[in-house]
């Protein structure tokens, strides 16, 4: 039997490096292999169909999948996560001192569904009181105008939502003062360049994301991968096999990680922060496969729901392909 070539699509980032520089095989498969930033993906897969495997925003999956309409089944290996406590950034001058403080203030966001907005929402309003009725959600491009939502969302009772005009950006209005906050997966460009009015809200965003994991063992989840559904349907050992090689993957890469006879990020201290990583969450920090995740899943789908983005709450079995919920043992 001839091994299929199948087209592939995700980031650069170190748990998929032993995938993309062909360390790890799927078997049975000959990919091509795009690395691709994460907006295009998502972009492309979603409009176009354009992959046969790929990353996927997890709320963009969760809503497809509640519609009925999802072009990929979903493989629980969970190529992107982040605390985003670093994710909500405030002007100096609007008196923001604690999360509570946002209450009544102007919010950017690029898009309402994005996946990292749905859990700083849920952060803000389950940990912090600060229900989503509670500010002004101001929409719109970050650095460039005429950003649209991808979908369609019925915004539940009581929430103030409104696009930004069509010239304007988020970064823009953030540096004049227009709008108070901003929150996204991605930093304004006056943030990341250091404008003197802007900082985060947590002054120690890290501590912060420390006790939350501790109160609620959740480590978010953004992204995961999508088979498309024809192809799982015809090969449907398929999505297991993709599964077994980005576990095998990620496991290349902390053990890369591991080794500290040469450091392998261009960064201080990650020896300590290894360590820290595994002293308050385990040797197993970033877990693929969907029982370790069941938790926070479930979690995930009823913030999803009840934030106007999904039409009826997704039971989180449904999101996966039936060959990658159980497993061999020996």
């Amino acid at each position: 039997m001839s091994r299929l070539a199948l087209s592939v699509a995700i980031g650069d980032y170190d748990r998929n490096r032993p995938f993309i520089d062909g360390k790890v095989q799927v078997d049975g498969v000959d990919p091509i292999v795009m690395a691709l930033s994460p907006e295009e993906i998502f972009f492309r897969a979603m409009r176009h169909e354009a992959f046969d495997i790929c990353e996927l925003s997890l709320s963009s999956f969760v809503l497809r999948t509640a519609r009925g309409d999802c072009p990929y089944v979903g493989v629980p290996a969970f190529l992107s996560r982040a605390f985003r406590h670093t994710a909500i950034i405030v002007r100096k001058d609007s008196h923001i001192e604690t999360p509570a403080d946002l209450k009544g203030k102007r919010i950017g966001i690029p898009e309402w569904q994005l996946t990292a907005i749905v859990w700083v929402r849920a952060l803000l309003a389950e940990e912090y009181g600060v229900e989503m009725t509670d500010v002004e959600w101001v929409r719109g491009g970050l650095e460039e105008p005429g950003r649209d939502e991808k979908v369609k969302i019925a915004l539940p009772e009581g929430v103030r939502l409104h696009d930004i005009g069509p010239e304007q950006t988020l970064n823009e209005m953030l540096c004049k003062g227009e709008i108070d906050a901003f929150i996204g997966p991605r930093a304004p460009s006056a943030f990341t360049q250091g404008h003197p009015d802007l900082r985060w809200l947590f002054t120690n965003p890290t501590e912060e994301a420390i006790g939350f994991y501790q109160k609620t063992g959740i480590f978010p989840i953004m992204h995961l991968v999508g088979v498309r559904r024809s192809l799982a349907e015809e090969h449907p050992w398929l999505p297991m096999a993709v599964l077994k090689a980005f576990q095998q993957s990620k496991a290349m890469a902390l053990n890369h990680l591991g080794d500290t006879s040469a450091t392998k990020v261009t960064l201080p201290f990650i020896e300590e922060q290894f360590a820290r990583a595994r002293q308050v969450m385990g040797d197993d920090f970033w877990p693929y496969g969907l029982e370790p995740n069941r938790k926070l899943l479930e979690s995930f789908v009823r913030y999803h729901h009840a934030q106007g983005i999904s039409s009826r709450l997704v039971s989180v079995d449904e999101l996966f392909h039936h060959g990658c919920r159980e497993t061999y043992k020996i």
